[in-house]
């Protein structure tokens, strides 16, 4: 048996095998190709994967012969042959609800505290293996994630699994009833949580990869237009509407209410396009089904709630088991380019009905899980796919005060000290955000991943991304579907167009929420569009 080394990240082998048993199958494999040559060179190549793992991930030991040679046996199997083997998969639901309350959530420019667990907060983990290639894809429930913690994430799941932190693409689902994980505005970060968070995903991402089975992929897309506004609205000609960085100069406002006679129409357009990327065992039951859609998030609850995400996979949860009893089943949602997208139609003359907390995430989710079980309807399986990931590091300018503004900021924020955060003005809030970003650098680094799995394509960015760059980036694709997961890898604030920063609004006022150069949109588009494999 390989012995542990109590300070090295152990994987225990598949299914537990001697060596001798391992090379007993090894060489019956080899029997079988010798007899029946090409006709079973796909039961040769998944033994020879399989037996390449296990070298890779065992401590060579004088025993380990037969495992070395079949190493190299499968190393000179031709790529286009590896990608015959059948995929595996694995899928979990990690429960990551911090064990203590009171605690603060983000989403709020001061600071609110939350005594109560609505539901719970999970991370939702994908594990794909095939031809050689392993990814891990994951939604975490959260606001906004630095890249300081999804790093630590990958480099502790990366050391117990061997997994490359490359092949590992993490995102926040944006629920605003989550502890905050990075400072923003008056919000600082919840530090007592971040540690347990770390460990409960890694921990989560190690178990799914040692539940690999065999699978089959198959994708789908279908339109639901009913949640999906612009919150952007251009106001009317001659009106003004200052902004807290002491300029009125902005012809966008953000959420104007309804029946405002000074917003003209919304800024820019919605994606209401949900794709479904699902994974089954090839006896037809559901592993996992991964739906994306650009909807910023819902709202209206108290206390702690993965928001319509975690809804979202109950709903469709319930759907799927009530055919597949005791098969496990993960449904997941990852946010789409919505960083100007939300659920409230602002051209209806007047507010629609109030609703009890959480309905409309119950509505909205209902909905959506709805939309995604009939696409699944028509997904064509398919056994053996090309699948790969490319990730990048690029830098973007940061934007900062000039130093007019920043005298100006000084001032409003001496003012501010001398106050409760509670009594903060917006103004002064921002004249913080100006003064903590002057000591960024002038450029930050920002990671870029584009991965592969058959005619999907995935492009996962840092940052809450305008619907128009996500319809963008989908029209010029070269594959037959494309899939935005923004929030991933980190968090850069907003992503306006440059067209978009001209016209000012929320989505554009200088903080640590948005102070990306303003054509930064321009530059990361450039790069994504590079970086997909073909």
């Amino acid at each position: 048996m390989v012995k542990k080394n109590p300070n090295t990240p152990y994987i225990r082998i598949k299914a537990n095998l001697t060596l001798r048993a391992m090379n007993r199958r090894i060489l019956a494999c080899i029997g079988k190709k010798l007899m029946k040559c090409f006709g079973l060179l796909f039961a040769l190549s998944k033994h020879l994967c399989l037996a390449k793992k296990q070298a890779l991930h065992a401590r060579r030991s004088e025993h380990s012969n037969t495992l070395y040679l079949a190493l190299i046996l499968a190393s000179t199997i031709p790529p286009h042959l590896q990608g015959d083997s059948p995929m595996q998969a694995a899928a979990l639901a990690v429960d990551i609800t911090p064990s203590y309350q009171p605690i603060r959530t983000a989403g709020y420019m001061h600071p609110r505290q939350v005594h109560d667990i609505h539901d719970p907060l999970q991370a939702r983990i994908l594990v794909l293996d095939h031809a050689g290639i392993t990814l891990v894809i994951g939604t975490i429930d959260n606001c906004v994630i630095p890249r300081v913690i999804l790093d630590t994430i990958k480099t502790q799941a990366s050391a117990s699994t061997g997994i490359p932190s490359s092949h590992m693409l993490l995102s926040a689902t944006h629920t605003h009833s989550a502890p905050p994980l990075t400072g923003l505005f008056l919000n600082d970060a919840e530090n007592d949580y971040i540690p347990e968070l770390i460990t409960k995903v890694a921990n989560g991402i190690a178990k799914a990869f040692q539940r690999m089975e065999p699978a089959r992929v198959g994708w789908a897309s279908v339109t639901n237009k009913r949640h999906v506004f612009n919150r952007r609205w251009i106001l009317r000609k001659g009106v003004s509407y200052e902004n807290p960085l002491d300029s009125n100069t902005d012809t966008v406002r953000m959420n104007p209410g309804y029946g405002n006679p000074d917003a003209s129409q919304p800024a820019g357009p919605v994606d209401p396009e949900i794709l479904v990327m699902a994974f089954s065992r090839l006896d037809g039951s559901l592993i996992c089904v991964h739906a994306n859609y650009s909807l910023h998030y819902v709202g209206g609850v108290q206390g702690l709630s993965a928001d319509y995400f975690g809804a979202f996979a109950s709903a469709l949860t319930k759907r799927i088991m009530q055919k597949q009893a005791g098969k496990p089943f993960l449904a997941m949602l990852s946010n789409g380019a919505s960083g100007d997208i939300n659920n409230l139609d602002y051209s209806l003359p007047k507010a629609p009905p109030k609703k009890a907390p959480y309905e409309q995430i119950r509505y909205v989710a209902e909905d959506v899980a709805t939309s995604v079980h009939q696409a699944l309807m028509g997904v064509i399986w398919k056994d053996s796919v090309i699948m790969n990931i490319q990730q990048r590091e690029i830098l973007i300018g940061v934007r900062k005060a000039d130093e007019e503004e920043m005298e100006r900021c000084r001032k409003h924020l001496k003012v501010a000290q001398q106050k409760d955060l509670s009594q903060w003005t917006r103004t002064e809030i921002y004249a913080r955000e100006s003064v903590l970003l002057d000591a960024f650098p002038d450029r930050v680094a920002m990671l870029l991943q584009a991965v592969r799995i058959g005619q999907i394509g995935i492009y996962a960015l840092p940052v809450e991304t305008f619907a128009e760059i996500g319809i963008q980036l989908k029209n010029e694709s070269p594959l037959e579907h494309q899939m935005i997961m923004e929030l991933a890898n980190g968090y850069n604030g907003y992503l306006p167009t440059p067209a978009q920063h001209a016209m000012g609004g929320y989505e554009t006022w200088r903080a640590r929420s948005s102070y990306l150069e303003p054509h930064a949109s321009e530059t990361i588009v450039g790069h994504l569009q590079d970086m997909l494999p073909h």
